[in-house]
């Protein structure tokens, strides 16, 4: 009977052993954290321990049989305890693959004035190098027409056929319109609004200095116009109104563009930065699309080429090839002929030394002459110097007229081609000023904004 009693109590006490065990992992399998679904979101577990394939034999495909009841809980609770020793789930959105950001090119901003025919100066100085930068910049090139009339006499009639001419030059000598904007400036109205609201911030001393306006108003005396004192700032309007980087200039213009720097600096001084910011509500945007504060105006640095950034008159090696001198034997036009430019050589002013020499104070038509032939030929100055270097004036002027005609020859013909062509040219200018005008007009919107102006409806 002991024995008995004993048996069942020793079995009692074991069932009674189970029952706790199995309660207390019953808890503890509640108690564990179970990892989100890779259904919901995408999840990353540590390979180690899972894999897709898990997580898929979790979910039971459409029209498999269901598992009997007791398989379901074993499969459940063998999946918690495999999830509950996983490393940390971490949740991750799927990486949205952003547009790389497209680097804004530097902008390039130049012109040249449609008086008289534009000359070697003009195309070696200016605009054979613009159709370098046009490759590597945001370019912008326009025929500054407003410039032309600054003297006060112009004759309409050539102001109008010389515009159209010009164009066509730039377009002959290799600027691409699928690669510059090629306008004319006074088809942006904007040229003329911010060369107002830049006059009444600029002061006068500054303009009386400049260098040009004091040689010609020593010239004109009382006829001389307003238009010569304040084309400086007409300038400072083309340049700044493109938000230019870099500005191709002669040495002669450099002065100028620092004026243009000056007169930036003083506008951003005056009404930019915090000022600017209290223009508007907080948040609100300028009308150009960005935030107010910071400068209004960008201010250019200027570049001035190595070679040819002055072509010297053919009567006076120290004065700059120019539009402006009388005698027409001074200067070699893009259009002469054959016959006008070998004319024009043969009685252009030379010395009388034995040689060819660059840099020579003493010699300023040999270095003027023997940079037009290196710019003409493409040669180095040490090529040009052992080509040329030992030559005398009379074999040198007939080589020098060779390399003048044969460089102008594909840019005349291409010339013509272009004048022959109906709506060529003026669909290019059109397309160009469409261009200029919308950056234009938000450079001058955000000046009217800055200086308080109502946005315009």
């Amino acid at each position: 009977r002991r024995r008995r009693m004993h048996r069942a109590a020793v079995s009692l006490a074991r069932h009674s052993l189970v029952a706790v065990s199995s309660a207390r992992n019953t808890m503890a399998m509640a108690r564990a954290p179970i990892a989100p679904l890779a259904a919901k979101k995408s999840v990353a577990v540590s390979s180690a321990t899972t894999s897709p394939l898990q997580f898929g034999a979790a979910m039971r495909a459409p029209g498999a049989p269901r598992a009997a009841p007791g398989t379901q809980r074993r499969a459940f609770a063998h999946r918690s305890a495999i999830l509950a020793r996983a490393s940390p789930a971490t949740t991750e959105t799927p990486a949205e693959t952003a547009a790389p950001k497209t680097e804004r090119r530097k902008r390039v901003l130049s012109g040249v004035q449609p008086t008289g025919s534009i000359h070697l100066g003009n195309y070696f100085g200016a605009i054979k190098n613009w159709v370098g930068m046009q490759e590597d910049f945001d370019a912008f090139y326009c025929v500054v027409d407003l410039h032309a009339i600054t003297p006060g006499n112009h004759d309409p009639k050539a102001l109008k056929l010389s515009t159209r001419s010009s164009a066509a030059i730039y377009l002959a000598a290799g600027l691409d319109p699928e690669k510059s904007n090629v306008f004319v400036q006074s088809h942006v109205k904007a040229h003329s609004e911010l060369c107002w609201l830049l006059n009444c911030a600029t002061p006068i001393g500054w303009l009386e200095k400049m260098i040009q306006f004091k040689e010609k108003a020593r010239k004109a005396g009382e006829d001389v116009s307003v238009g010569l004192l304040d084309y400086p700032v007409l300038m400072a309007a083309d340049i700044l109104l493109y938000n230019a980087d870099v500005v191709p200039v002669g040495e002669d213009q450099r002065q100028h563009l620092e004026l243009t720097r000056d007169i930036a600096g003083r506008v951003n001084n005056l009404y930019g930065g915090n000022k600017w910011k209290k223009m508007g509500e907080k948040g609100t945007k300028a009308p150009s699309g960005r935030f107010r504060g910071g400068e209004i105006l960008r201010v250019p640095d200027a570049y001035i080429p190595e070679a040819g950034a002055r072509v010297m008159s053919l009567t006076d090696g120290t004065a700059k090839m120019s539009k402006s001198n009388p005698a027409e034997g001074s200067r070699i036009n893009v259009l002469d002929t054959p016959d006008e430019i070998a004319k024009k050589i043969k009685r252009c002013k030379t010395d009388t030394f034995e040689g060819l020499e660059f840099d020579n104070p003493d010699r300023p038509e040999s270095t003027n002459l023997l940079t037009m032939y290196q710019l003409c030929t493409g040669m180095s100055r040490e090529e040009t110097l052992a080509a040329c270097g030992a030559m005398r004036w009379g074999e040198f002027k007939p080589a020098l007229t060779e390399a003048v005609i044969d460089h102008l020859a594909p840019i005349q013909s291409r010339y013509f081609e272009i004048m022959d062509e109906p709506g060529y040219l003026d669909g290019v200018l059109a397309r160009g000023a469409d261009a200029a005008n919308e950056v234009a007009e938000k450079t001058v919107a955000d000046v009217r904004d800055a200086m308080g102006f109502l946005e315009r409806a």
